[in-house]
């Protein structure tokens, strides 16, 4: 029998939010509730519970690589993971036109690292591999490493399958599909990025604002990530992104964001049509 859970109280509403903030900087408003309760339930029904009071407590019981997996699997609920390959085409048409030529000319050490930070499903960091791979006349005595992090566990191991369909892939062209995919299951038109792809990126577990960050990264993307950060989040992120990227280097951020009023560390750019931002240089 199915188990029907009740809409979140404002109380529990509150405190739920208050744990998200705490732990990841997510902000919720009030008029998000019915969305916190729907998505709650997920976690609710995997563990076979039926009040939110219940798994609040358990919550708050957990220590250890329990608390942050579970937390990565809350987190995982809360945020939305909607993205495809090639989202965003112009940014990809800079990275490869325009970036990664230039970068290889600047770097004595020709050594290039890309960050996709909070990298969801994989999508985003595929397609980089692939602009990579397409760029080589360009990049072949570089050292090119891909790095892609998220909170979430679930999504990591998703990204780390490799295996896309339906919309994920519309717009991957028939020539990319060919080239970097293998038809996994045919009747379900499922796709499998190759081995290829994956040996340039490295996935790993990162929370924004309780993990430190890489250094010397040379491209960020991170994209339609900011929206879901209270202004002083979003402060302390591109700070420090900042913080990690070297001179001479590009971060990419979603087409509906700016770093106006957030900070004046970076300058605005465009290339090829596509708005990325320019670290300032250091004093």
């Amino acid at each position: 029998m199915d188990i029907q859970i009740k809409r979140l109280s404002e109380d529990e509403f509150a405190k739920f939010s208050k744990l998200i903030y705490e732990e990841s900087g997510i902000y919720m408003k009030d008029t998000k509730v019915t969305m916190l309760s729907n998505r709650l339930k997920k976690r609710l029904t995997a563990l076979s519970m039926n009040e939110f009071h219940e798994y609040y407590d358990y919550l708050q019981k957990l220590s250890g690589e329990l608390k942050k997996q579970e937390f990565g699997d809350l987190l995982d609920v809360v945020s939305t993971n909607e993205t495809y390959f090639f989202r965003n085409e112009r940014q990809f048409d800079a990275l490869m036109k325009v970036c990664l030529p230039e970068l290889a000319k600047l770097k004595k050490d020709k050594k290039i690292t890309i960050w996709s930070a909070a990298c969801s499903t994989g999508e985003e960091p595929y397609t980089i591999a692939i602009c990579v791979l397409e760029c080589m006349k360009y990049l072949q005595d570089c050292n090119i490493g891909i790095i892609a992090n998220d909170i979430a566990h679930s999504v990591l191991e998703f990204a780390k399958e490799g295996c896309y369909s339906g919309r994920r892939i519309e717009k991957v062209s028939p020539e990319y599909l060919e080239k970097y995919f293998i038809l996994e299951d045919e009747e379900k038109e499922i796709y499998k990025v190759k081995d290829e792809l994956k040996k340039l990126i490295k996935f790993f577990k990162l929370n924004f604002f309780k993990d430190p960050f890489p250094k010397n990264i040379d491209i960020i993307f991170c994209r339609n990530v900011m929206i879901y950060f209270d202004r002083e989040h979003q402060k302390r992120l591109v700070a420090d992104f900042y913080n990690s990227i070297n001179d001479n280097g590009y971060f990419f951020i979603g087409h509906s964001e700016t770093l106006h009023t957030i900070s004046t560390d970076f300058e605005y750019e465009k290339i090829l049509e596509s708005p990325v931002y320019i670290p300032k240089h250091r004093s």
